[in-house]
């Protein structure tokens, strides 16, 4: 087992050392004539970044100081991000490559047919279009081109005639005769017609330096716009689910949905302030909060978490445990929301007026003897009613149906948050996000109102839910 894991260590530590040797290639020694301080400090961003990154998980996972785990957490998650698009954005790039270089050599070739074209015609490429049209009179000598001033010439002299001549002077380098007329192409790839190939970079280099201008440009515009859409806060979303035990008393009845808010070094109390506002704007029957509320101790984040504390709702505030929350205590961040004045479902169910509403512990705690016992929280309930059961994890959904359970409400996924991160999430969950039905039994998976690790999503925009019950009766 020991050989395997080091196995699996090394082949992703190969497989990260390969992927940014290629992006520091493309982005810094393809653009390059030779080796200098513009490779070096490349080589030096990327594995500074890496090295920031590796830090801020260390760091968070080992209870580091709080100030430390804020300062690197920042560079590091963001590092996180922009590496992924950058390595996305460079592997597009092969794909504008090739078409940009068969444009400029197809633009080229244009360029040297027409000089050549020019050349057979008798006129000299830089002519003006004026003076290719002019002719010259049958039986008419030629005018004099030469750049020396006229000597004076006397009338039927003998062309035998010793006169003096003129030494030759050197060739203006603004001389036509001077000029580099050849227009094939470098062994460099370079268009050495019209330039020196030491005058402006060769075409091969030039195309690197547009793709990698490009990608450079495109990774930091998507990782800024998608940290502007997690740090301005969730959006609300409204999702109507019909059930079929519902009584039409309870036809309308709202539930906000709220999970993976992820308070940590990245996301604090502003945050949080923002999610309660949100949540209470949409004036719910009841909140859910199903997991990964933190990542980190009470003692760290108890300030952060404490506008909890203001969430209002007819039939209370419930809260469920995460995965992150057994990193981070979850006994304590049990106590700790109960004295915020969320209810906590471990394991246990409450009948409000009209439908039963349960909740279970994640799969994670079951290393501390704390995971979901169904059985002791569904197990005695009267069928006859409607059950909401709260759950972090989608994967939980098999356990629901056998339970005979309407609706689960879960989080856990982020939707991704990284795109194309939602394959791997859909590789490793029932549901990625949204609602599902399987069997008698309803799934609903929210994105998360935060991020882990970059506050950064791309492609799973954050929200909170609104699920608005509907009664098959009314």
């Amino acid at each position: 087992m020991v050989v395997v894991f080091v196995l699996a260590a090394l082949l992703v530590v190969g497989v990260l050392v390969t992927a940014n040797w290629y992006v520091w290639r493309r982005l810094f020694r393809d653009t390059t004539r030779a080796p200098g301080p513009v490779r070096r400090i490349g080589a030096a961003v990327i594995a500074g970044g890496w090295v920031l990154t590796v830090g801020a998980l260390v760091a968070e996972r080992a209870g580091a100081p709080f100030w430390l785990q804020r300062v690197l957490a920042w560079p590091g998650f963001l590092w996180l991000a922009l590496s992924l698009y950058l390595l996305l954005a460079v592997v597009a790039g092969e794909v504008v490559r090739p078409l940009l270089r068969r444009y400029l050599e197809r633009r080229a070739a244009a360029r040297q047919a027409r000089a050549t074209t020019g050349v057979e015609a008798g006129v000299e490429p830089s002519a003006s279009p004026a003076a290719a049209d002019e002719r010259i009179p049958a039986g008419t000598a030629p005018p004099q081109t030469s750049d020396a001033p006229d000597a004076p010439q006397s009338s039927g002299a003998p062309d035998t005639l010793d006169t003096p001549k003129a030494p030759d002077a050197p060739e203006s380098p603004d001389t036509p005769s001077s000029r580099t007329t050849d227009t094939t192409e470098g062994a460099d790839g370079s268009d050495a017609g019209a330039a020196s190939p030491l005058a402006r970079p060769s075409r091969r280099l030039f195309v690197s330096r547009v793709v990698a201008g490009a990608a450079a440009a495109a990774a930091v515009g998507t990782v800024g716009h998608g940290t502007y859409g997690v740090l301005s806060g969730p959006k609300v979303k409204r999702v109507t689910v019909p059930l079929a035990r519902l009584p039409r008393a309870a036809h309308g009845f709202r539930i906000a949905v709220v999970s993976d808010i992820h308070l940590g070094p990245v996301l604090g109390r502003g945050f949080a302030q923002r999610v309660v506002d949100t949540i209470n704007s949409t004036q719910p029957d009841l909140v859910a909060v199903v997991g990964d509320l933190v990542d980190g101790s009470v003692k760290d984040l108890g300030p952060a978490a404490a506008p909890l504390s203001q969430l209002k709702a007819r039939h209370g505030a419930y809260f469920v445990t995460g995965n992150h929350e057994y990193f981070s205590g979850a006994e304590q961040w049990v106590a700790e929301v109960r004295r915020l004045g969320l209810l906590p479902l471990e394991n246990a169910r409450t009948e409000l007026p009209h439908f039963d509403l349960a909740g279970v512990n994640d799969v994670a705690g079951e290393d501390e003897g704390q995971g979901p016992d169904y059985a002791r929280a569904l197990g005695d309930r009267d069928r006859s009613r409607a059950c909401v059961l709260l759950a972090h994890q989608p994967v939980q959904i098999h356990d629901a149906v056998d339970h005979g359970v309407d609706l689960q409400l879960s989080g856990h996924t982020h939707g991704g948050q990284l795109w194309p991160g939602n394959l791997i999430a859909g590789a490793a969950n029932p549901t990625v996000a949204g609602l599902e039905r399987y069997g008698d039994t309803q799934l609903y998976v929210s994105r998360g109102a935060g991020a882990w690790g970059p506050p950064t999503r791309v492609g799973a925009p954050s929200d909170i839910t609104v699920i608005e019950l509907a009664s098959r009766k009314a």
